[in-house]
């Protein structure tokens, strides 16, 4: 459909004939469109277009109608529904997303259920699963449920006594075993062969890595034929590349075709990448067919880390860590079962000197936790072992760890699972001790240093507590920065008895009033907050009053004029707040009146309010408790 031009209500005609009958663009319906694979689209969609569209009847391009649909300049009352791949997700402006739903896969416990469901022989579960759980990538790749059956066809055979050989332990070893798997099954159904596998494979693998770097995960018949592939030929390898059903739509007559995964595709581009630079003397990514003496594969690898790195979206990151582990000398047997030629298997260590080396320069944490997954296909851990042992408790703040021994940190705290639901800086740092001033004299690392350099962790979780560990204004502005960059996974902070004072809370204010922040708990007690840091705080809350459910200011000395400056939030119709605590804020019946006057503007939305320790007189007391026997007053619990 693109190079056609139609309108929207001839757009929808054409998929739904039904709609020739209703007015869609009426205030009689509401309608909700769907759009199931954004990463699979191969539309432009320039959301920096100056064509703008509000009419349903006017015509334009394909893409030209989604991207006004989207912004809601066509049929502004409609609902958009969007799914897609992380990659392409921000193809969409980020002001015209409402709501992010992940999907994050399998948990810890749904990974073990997937293989006893799996695999009918328990003892044969148990062993894959303890085999996975003996590699840190491989058992976090299982939160795939698509790598799971991936890992079940192998192992099962693997660990099976019927089989011998090195049981996989990296990614790499997985999906070649998985690709002589498919390969062999191919044989076994006995197939007419008019095409050797290796000749195949490597069109295959052409066909892969061309898609791969265009972005698209279909393709056509055309597609095939550039790569030399006859689409018989390739229906016989269905367990790597499957035809889909889409003629019915009638809008593409020839057939439409996909890897079975996006990382088999990945896997099957970087064999290719490989080969050629094995058989062929090829470097692919400069299409250079005769290169000179001195370029190496380690030249090759040190390119495609170079070009991982560049790619916005990350689609060549577990290309990048296939193509590695294809140098390793374990991976050569398995290559020679392929009938393919080996190259060179001794350990490269200028690309593992200069991963190291870009770890260093601390890029992205998803690039360099790719890079470490890279250093693992390449069987190095060395920098991954010199963080493990830093991970006890309170262990940071008496050690000095250089730049890539912190890095090396960070990457085993992104990489654990637990850590991504909730993170808690005492558990490796320790609480703060103002009773032993020696222990603070010694430290190698004050609190806001080991909060700078664990930001990454920090943004990444959904729950992080930083309370009692000496954070001041100065870590505050590390993390208010870090949150600006990246404001949507955190969703709890508690930065609880540390000494951040009015500056460090007007700083994480700047964040709330992000629209793009999905904080909705935030603890501040302790905290030596004044009417001033109030002041900033109310700002915030009253630009982006939707998210936040909980606030714990207490002991701090807000007085009545802070807390007038919250009650003017409350009485906001947008503001969400569900619990509210001022224990000890120095609030007396002038605060609680302005309490009350914002209920009872919006009675809708707070259910608990603590203002234990206050200096509240009589007034102060039956003003609030008068709200609380109201039923038209939400209030369960107040204190």
């Amino acid at each position: 459909m693109k190079d056609k031009t139609l309108s929207l209500s001839d757009l929808l005609h054409v998929f739904y004939p039904e709609t020739k009958e209703m007015e869609i663009s009426s205030d009689k319906y509401k309608v909700l469109f769907i759009f199931d694979g954004l990463d699979e689209c191969r539309l432009s969609l320039d959301f920096q277009s100056d064509v703008r569209l509000c009419d349903v009847t006017e015509s334009a391009s394909v893409d030209v109608l989604l991207t006004n649909l989207i912004v809601g300049n066509l049929l502004s009352s409609a609902l958009i529904w969007i799914t897609s791949r992380p990659a392409a997700a921000d193809l969409v402006p980020s002001e015209c997303v409402h709501r992010v739903t992940e999907v994050r896969g399998f948990s810890e416990p749904q990974k073990e259920e997937y293989f006893r469901k799996r695999i009918s022989d328990q003892s044969l579960a148990d062993r894959i699963i303890s085999h996975l759980k003996s590699s840190r990538s491989l058992f976090i790749m299982c939160h795939i449920p698509v790598f799971c059956w991936i890992s079940a066809a192998v192992l099962e055979k693997m660990l099976s006594e019927a089989e011998s050989g090195e049981i996989p332990k990296t990614l790499t070893q997985m999906y070649t075993h998985f690709l002589i798997i498919q390969t062999n099954i191919k044989h076994e159904k006995d197939y007419e062969k008019k095409v050797k596998d290796e000749d195949m494979i490597v069109k295959l693998g052409n066909l892969a890595y061309q898609q791969l770097v265009k972005g698209n995960l279909i393709f056509y018949e055309e597609d095939l034929t550039e790569c030399g592939i006859d689409v018989t030929e390739a229906s016989v390898y269905s367990g790597l590349c499957t035809q889909i059903f889409r003629e019915e739509l009638g809008l593409h007559q020839g057939k439409v075709f996909c890897f079975v995964h996006l990382s088999i595709q990945e896997h099957l581009a970087a064999l290719y990448v490989h080969l050629s630079f094995i058989n062929k003397n090829i470097n692919v990514f400069d299409q250079i067919t005769k290169l000179t003496n001195g370029v190496s594969m380690s030249d090759l690898h040190q390119r495609a880390v170079d070009e991982a790195l560049d790619s916005k979206n990350g689609h060549l990151d577990l290309f990048l860590r296939f193509l590695l582990g294809l140098s390793v000398e374990s991976n050569q047997s398995l290559l020679q079962e392929l009938k393919t030629q080996t190259g060179n298997s001794s350990h490269n260590e200028k690309t593992v000197d200069y991963i190291k080396e870009k770890i260093s320069e601390n890029p992205s944490p998803d690039k360099y936790i790719n890079l470490f997954h890279s250093l693992n296909e390449l069987g190095d851990l060395s920098l991954v072992n010199e963080a493990q042992p830093r991970m006890s408790r309170g262990g940071l703040r008496n050690v000095k760890l250089s730049s890539s021994q912190w890095s090396a940190l960070v990457f085993v705290l992104l990489t654990s699972e637990r850590t991504m639901d909730h993170f808690n800086l005492n558990s490796i740092f320790g609480a703060a001790n103002d009773h032993d001033a020696s222990v603070t004299l010694k430290a190698q690392n004050t609190a806001d240093e080991v909060l700078q350099k664990l930001l990454p962790v920090v943004t990444a979780t959904r729950s992080a507590t930083l309370s009692k560990c000496g954070v001041t204004d100065e870590g505050c502005a590390a993390l208010a920065s870090a949150l600006r960059s990246n404001p949507s996974n955190l969703r709890e902070l508690y930065l609880n008895m540390n000494k951040l004072g009015d500056s460090g809370v007007e700083l994480l204010s700047v964040v709330l009033e992000n629209p793009h922040c999905k904080l909705d708990k935030l603890g501040l007690s302790y905290c030596g907050v004044t009417d001033e840091g109030c002041a900033a705080l109310a700002s915030a809350l009253r630009s982006n009053p939707s998210h936040l459910r909980e606030l714990n200011l207490s002991y701090n000395n807000l007085g009545d004029s802070g807390v007038k400056l919250l009650s003017a939030v409350l009485e906001n119709p947008h503001c969400k707040l569900e619990k509210l605590v001022l224990s000890k804020c120095g609030v007396t019946d002038e605060g609680c009146a302005a309490l009350a006057s914002a209920l009872r503007s919006n009675p809708s939305h707070l259910r608990h309010l603590n203002l234990n320790g206050n200096n509240l007189g009589d007034l102060g007391v039956k003003l609030l408790s008068d709200l609380k026997d109201d039923p038209q007053f939400k209030l369960e619990t107040l204190w």
